[in-house]
């Protein structure tokens, strides 16, 4: 019997809490959200962190308004919740499923204008589960990206999988359960992991911190690695896959996802180790042909010099600190998603899905 997995999110009509990543591993506080501001804000600062719980956490800060609020006319109501998205969607602009929920949501409260038999008050109401509803799909989203992903990887075999991973997917960076790492730990409950490796991910540390913490939460059998040591890993260790998360998936099957993804990707292509990108419906964006276009945030150039308070690099040298980079479709053996596992090439099939 495995035990439960951690829960980053913690919500109940209106009442909204996170779980502080950046006090992991030392600490397990759960921090409260109680408006639209303290979701950007712990957004932003990465308090929560993964393009899932990104869009979760940003929306239910919505949520929690919309329960005290009170408004005049739909018209009103409308007006607050664009104003709201537009905000929100500015603490982290790589990562494209808050955008995504941020259109959909303020369609819906659109369409719901027109909508005569509907008041105020009923659709605030909707828009209040609509929000809510976020969390138990994807829960539901993420457990069978796990099932497609540790079928596609298994291959109908059955033999015991050594798995690399990078950053943090898993159920601190989603609802719960999480992408990447969900498959881990669908291959886990079948008892077919021999091993995981997970990199640190410099320079937040997410894979160290989050992914390491998970795992041994988990008892799943793992070894962490620096990041500079993947290639030695992939040359004397027979590695089965690579599985990572993704912030935005584009039109031709290009990938940007937390920094030293690509690096890799290369490395993976090398060595004839297949590489999985694990990411839902929400993370794909047919609007961006290429993934040139994608915007990439670059970071503080404290997370590089600094370890806590304490300066590491020589004072006067200039940092460059991008948080993502690109994996071209090209190096990508396939996409997981709730609807199955695509070729890069037939990425398009989930156009029918969005």
């Amino acid at each position: 019997m495995f035990r439960k997995t951690l829960k980053s999110i913690k919500y109940n009509e209106g009442d909204l809490e996170i779980l502080d990543q950046l006090l992991l591993p030392g600490k397990s506080e759960y921090r409260k959200i109680i408006d639209v501001e303290e979701g950007w804000e712990a957004i932003h600062n990465m308090h929560v962190r993964g393009a899932p719980a990104i869009a979760i956490v940003g929306c239910l800060s919505i949520a929690v308004e919309l329960y005290r609020n009170s408004y005049e006319s739909k018209e009103e109501l409308h007006d607050y919740l664009a104003k709201k998205f537009d905000y929100l969607v500015t603490a982290r602009p790589t990562a494209v499923n808050l955008m995504k929920e941020a259109e959909i949501l303020t369609e819906y409260s659109g369409e719901m204008i027109g909508n005569a038999e509907l008041s105020t008050e009923d659709m605030r109401i909707c828009l209040i589960k609509a929000i809510e509803d976020l969390l138990s799909k994807d829960i539901c989203d993420n457990k069978t990206i796990g099932t497609f992903g540790a079928d596609e990887i298994l291959n109908g075999q059955n033999n015991p999988c050594i798995i690399l991973t990078h950053c943090n997917t898993g159920s601190l960076a989603t609802a719960d359960y999480g992408t990447a790492l969900g498959v881990i730990r669908t291959l886990h409950e079948r008892s077919l992991i021999e091993q995981v490796y997970c990199t640190e991910t410099r320079p937040f540390m997410q894979g160290a911190r989050l992914t390491a913490y998970e795992l041994v939460y988990e008892g799943i059998p793992s070894t962490l690695i620096c990041d500079s040591a993947v290639a030695a890993l992939f040359k004397n260790t027979r590695v089965t896959a690579v599985v990572v998360g993704a912030d935005r998936v584009v039109a031709n099957g290009d990938t940007a996802n937390k920094i030293g993804t690509y690096q890799i990707a290369v490395l993976a292509k090398y060595h004839n180790v297949p590489f999985y990108v694990c990411a839902p419906l929400s993370s794909i964006d047919f609007d961006i042909k290429t993934g040139h276009d994608i915007v990439i945030e670059e970071r503080s150039e404290k997370e590089m010099a600094f370890v806590g308070e304490t300066r590491i690099a020589a004072q006067g040298i200039t940092c460059w600190n991008p948080a993502f980079d690109v994996t071209p479709s090209s190096l990508i053996t396939g996409i997981v998603t709730e609807k199955g596992v695509f070729h890069p090439e037939k990425i398009g099939d989930l156009l029918q899905y969005s």
